[in-house]
């Protein structure tokens, strides 16, 4: 019955995953990251006697341990990844603050040009270049 109910977790994991996909709310990169876990998931609930094997093979006493493991591993690298993500964003965010403040400048330089009569200073004159 354990078994029963693992599988279908998993299997509606990867339909969750699925459906997201479809509707473009999660993006591919992410998503595989979830299918694997679905997917794993999927194989140990049908094959439970495999997580047994592989504990035995790691040298891990019990099976849940085994699990414990694979989770904590599988959290601390979403977690850089999500960090490496921040970092991108933060550096994309303040370049484009950077190039507003300066856009920004140069029209309330040429607002304050065009206030003094100066028609060679609007962009929209015949004599600008």
């Amino acid at each position: 019955m354990t078994n029963l109910a693992a599988f279908l977790l998993s299997l509606a994991i990867v339909g969750v995953v699925f459906e997201m996909l479809r509707r473009k709310k999660l993006r591919e990169k992410y998503a595989a990251l979830w299918l694997i876990v679905g997917i794993g998931t999927l194989i140990l609930a049908a094959f439970p006697r495999l997580l047994t094997i592989v504990t035995e093979l790691v040298g891990v006493q019990l099976p849940s341990n085994l699990l414990f493991i694979i989770s904590i591993l599988l959290l601390l690298g979403v977690s850089l990844h999500l960090s490496w993500e921040i970092s991108v964003v933060e550096d994309e965010t303040r370049t484009l603050a950077e190039e507003v403040a300066i856009l920004r400048a140069i029209v309330e330089k040429m607002s304050a040009q065009d206030c003094d009569g100066d028609p060679s200073a609007s962009p929209t004159s015949p004599t600008a270049k």
